[in-house]
């Protein structure tokens, strides 16, 4: 097998991005102190072609030189935009009849294997602060809480990688049909 080169990757022109028909899935990220985390959120969220990331509360906000060493460009491809409430945005979404769900582990939270997203319903996915998580309040506005299955005796993981592990579930169970 023979490595492709970055010229056979069939990528899309910025122009293209913009206009192409988007994933019905956003990411809210909810206080996210980590600058890098945040540029690998905005990079996932170009490879999955998600419709948009809040970025609230102490979430940094591009241009940043940490966020553009993770981003890689892809600040200027997905749409973002910066609130201070995380809450305010979740009702927000709501009242748009986004489905609103936190990437968190509570009690009767639904494992990512058993989630089974709606079709033509878009979905916004809540990711918390490295340490402390979503807010709780935050929390109990949601429509439903998703967990990520963990079975070593770490039971939390990085950010950025939640956030890819959700994306590429969701995306790949809302484009099997």
């Amino acid at each position: 097998m023979r490595k492709l080169k970055n010229s056979e990757l069939n990528r899309l022109s910025l122009d293209a991005f913009k206009s192409i028909k988007k994933t019905p899935l956003i990411v809210i990220l909810d206080n996210v102190r980590s600058l890098n985390n945040i540029g690998s959120v905005f990079r996932t969220a170009d490879a999955f072609r998600i419709a948009h990331i809040y970025l609230c509360g102490i979430t940094a906000t591009p241009p940043h030189k940490d966020i553009q060493k993770t981003a890689l460009g892809s600040t200027d491809a997905v749409d973002w935009s910066y609130e201070r409430n995380t809450f305010e945005v979740v009702k927000n979404l709501q009242k748009q009849n986004v489905k609103v769900v936190a990437i968190e582990q509570t009690e009767n939270a639904q494992m990512l294997h058993d989630f089974s997203p709606q079709k033509n319903t878009t979905y916004a996915v809540v990711l918390g602060h490295e340490v402390k998580g979503v807010k709780q309040d935050v929390i109990n506005q949601c429509d439903g809480v998703i967990e990520i299955p963990q079975f070593g005796t770490k039971h939390s993981l990085n950010i950025a990688v939640s956030c890819g592990i959700v994306l590429w579930d969701l995306f790949s169970k809302i484009n099997q049909s």
